[in-house]
């Protein structure tokens, strides 16, 4: 039997705050990712680049954050979403596990919001498992778009017999998001809703996992004050049993 466990996590660009008392929590992030002991993370809201906030930090890490957070062993994959004026962020991935292919695709819905997703195919003991992180729009009726599009890609680029993982920050904590991925196959791992926006107070679930192909084992967000500092988002994280003979 093999485990896959998965998270996803928001981590706000690795700054919390704003004005002059923003702090700087990149590297609280990167101890809190790798206790996190993941096999793949998901990462939204990611900097390659910031030229502002790089003069301002002192300790503002000279590589980018997909690969500061990655940990020792892990291989890093980044793809931006957003340019802007100072820099650039957008989704990264980090694999316990070899990656053998990544790709972007743009799902910006209007000008005022960049939006994209990010697929990796992971070979996990042999076994291609297809990873696709994603972070959706702010606007319901963009979301609705987003995850149609999603559907659309997930047809188009992913066999039908191959175990996938969807997961990310979806903006959305009705059942808009169960209903399209569910249309296409793909199941959640747990029943009960779990809090993970406002970080501080939980009380609505942004960040979802979703996988086909995969036995959902259990699902758990970590708790505490330190983690209400790191990001707006708590990170969530869903185990999986790989089936044997899965290709």
């Amino acid at each position: 039997m093999t485990l896959l466990r998965v998270a996803t996590y928001n981590i706000h660009k690795g700054v919390q705050g704003i004005g002059p008392r923003r702090r700087l929590e990149i590297h609280n992030l990167g101890h809190a990712i790798e206790q996190l002991d993941a096999d793949i993370v998901c990462l939204q809201e990611v900097r390659k680049v910031h030229r502002r906030e790089a003069e301002y930090f002192t300790h503002w890490p000279e590589m980018p954050q997909a690969d500061f957070l990655a940990p020792e062993g892990y291989e890093a994959v980044y793809r931006t979403n957003a340019h802007t004026r100072h820099g650039e962020h957008g989704n990264a991935m980090l694999s316990r596990w070899p990656v053998v292919a990544h790709q972007h695709e743009d799902m910006s819905d209007h000008r005022f919001e960049q939006r994209g997703l990010l697929h990796a195919e992971v070979l996990v003991e042999g076994r291609t498992v297809h990873v696709v992180v994603v972070h959706l729009g702010l606007i319901k009726a963009s979301r609705v778009r987003q995850l149609a599009q999603l559907q659309r890609f997930v047809a188009r680029e992913i066999p039908a017999d191959a175990p996938i993982v969807v997961a990310g920050d979806f903006n959305d904590w009705g059942s808009l998001v169960q209903n399209a991925l569910g249309a296409a196959g793909l199941v959640t791992c747990g029943q009960q809703r779990v809090g993970t926006f406002p970080s501080r107070l939980p009380v609505v679930q942004l960040d979802h996992v979703y996988a086909r192909g995969l036995i959902p084992r259990g699902l758990q967000v970590p708790r505490g004050r330190i983690w209400g500092r790191m990001s707006d988002h708590l990170p969530l994280i869903a185990e999986f049993e790989l089936p044997q003979g899965a290709s």
